[in-house]
């Protein structure tokens, strides 16, 4: 029974006990009976007004009640001219206006917050409450190479690839450093926060690869800058010295002739050599700007391969093309690229050795460039070296080509990766 009902029963049986006592004096006591009239119409009117007094704000509060369920925030109550209800009523409004403060703050904070996780370069996975991901925002999809729906519900350890032996071994509060395909180069590290009252857990994935690159090139191309100037100084002095011998060798006897010029030949020919071992690093460290114009890819391809056709058929090498039905156009420096391809076909050759084959590969969406051989592959062990500066497998490699290649890449802004991948086939892979 609510308080209204039992308000409203009490006042019904005073006044039926009113009424009855009235009715008594009705014939014997005509002055009782109307005092007891007088009595009664004051205490309807009275109840009248405690009625309303009590209703009013039961209703106001049902009416706020039921607000504040429904989450609007934006009703409030005028004084009525009631001192304990209108200070009800104030404290009811200071009570809205800070709940709708603190939702407004609290919304645009939130929307701050997924819009800078959005927006974010780092890659950023959030896990729920079983240690599965939940969200993942766009740099974390482009780090892990998989689009949001696959990523979903995954535990971080099973994702694909070195991804997940290196996830699965991060501690909170402990960054750690993984290098992929030796090229990409991040940085991982987890950290927890309350949703609740309980500990949930985010990962965070940075990438260093441009800025490690940055400072490996400033100090290699300081090295190589001063080892060019001080070995060409002294090349060039010395070539001279042993140009200038060869005028002695008339007022040697006939038969030690032919040894001099010959260990003078040999000693030129060594150090132009060196000079041109120095220039190869020189030029890796004076890489010119891209200048960037429309190109057909295939057109270049075909250049490629015209070029590459005479060492191809000496190693009974065969190209197979997968073209797109339509040209693939990108702007790029032309000539910078045709070195990138030339270096590629140049190790898939090497690497076939003898009957092999070269697949190359184009797509329009996204637009994509493969060239693939079936060599032997690259070692786990090589994979994650393959684009450090100064390092070759080749017996007398210099270690520059690839790093060529990843400069050229990096600079037009290509992402490009190199592996070796079921069935032996080792592709690189250059997204325009």
């Amino acid at each position: 029974m609510t308080l209204r009902v039992k308000f409203l029963l009490f006042v019904v049986i005073i006044h039926g006990v009113l009424i009855a006592l009235a009715a008594q004096y009705i014939r014997t006591n005509t002055e009782l009976f109307l005092a007891t009239e007088v009595l009664l119409i004051v205490s309807i009117v009275l109840t009248t007004q405690l009625y309303r007094g009590f209703v009013r704000p039961f209703q106001l509060i049902a009416a706020g009640t039921e607000a504040i369920r429904a989450k609007d925030f934006s009703m409030k109550f005028v004084p009525v001219g009631q001192r304990e209800m209108d200070q009800l009523i104030d404290v009811y409004n200071h009570m809205i206006d800070e709940l709708r403060q603190e939702r407004v703050a609290q919304h645009e904070k939130s929307f701050l917050l997924e819009r800078l996780i959005q927006a974010s370069p780092a890659g950023i996975l959030i896990l729920d409450f079983d240690g599965r991901i939940e969200a993942a925002n766009p740099a974390a999809e482009r780090f892990l190479g998989l689009p949001t729906h696959e990523l979903l519900s995954q535990r971080p350890a099973a994702l694909p690839g070195d991804w997940g032996a290196f996830l699965s071994q991060l501690k909170p509060d402990e960054p750690q450093v993984i290098q992929l395909s030796g090229m990409q180069t991040y940085r991982a590290s987890t950290a927890h926060f309350l949703d609740r009252g309980f500990t949930r857990y985010f990962i965070l994935l940075e990438e260093l690869t441009q800025a490690l690159i940055r400072q490996e090139k400033q100090a290699y191309e300081k090295l190589i800058r001063m080892m060019s100037h001080e070995i060409n100084n002294s090349i060039g002095a010395i070539n001279s010295i042993l140009q200038s011998f060869h005028h002695y060798a008339p007022q040697l006897a006939p038969t030690d002739r032919p040894d001099f010029r010959e260990a003078l030949d040999v000693s030129i020919a060594r150090n132009t050599h060196l000079a041109n071992f120095i220039a190869s690093f020189a030029n890796l460290v004076r890489l010119p700007v891209p200048t960037r114009r429309p190109c057909d890819m295939h057109e270049l391809l075909r250049d490629i391969h015209r070029l590459m056709q005479v060492p191809s058929e000496r190693r009974h090498v065969t190209w197979h093309w997968d073209l797109a039905p339509e040209p693939l156009r990108a702007d790029l420096d032309a000539q910078q690229l045709e070195q990138v391809l030339i270096n590629i076909t140049k190790n898939a050759l090497e690497s076939i050795g003898e009957n092999g084959n070269i697949t190359v590969r184009t797509r329009l969406n996204p637009p994509l460039l493969q060239i693939e051989d079936d060599g032997p592959g690259i070692a786990p062990e090589v994979q994650r070296r393959l684009f450090t500066p100064f390092f070759s497998t080749k017996r007398d490699g210099q270690g520059i080509g690839l790093t060529m290649i990843r400069d050229i890449l990096l600079q037009h802004g290509f992402r490009f990766s190199l592996e070796t991948i079921a069935e032996g086939r080792t592709v690189f892979s250059v997204w325009l």
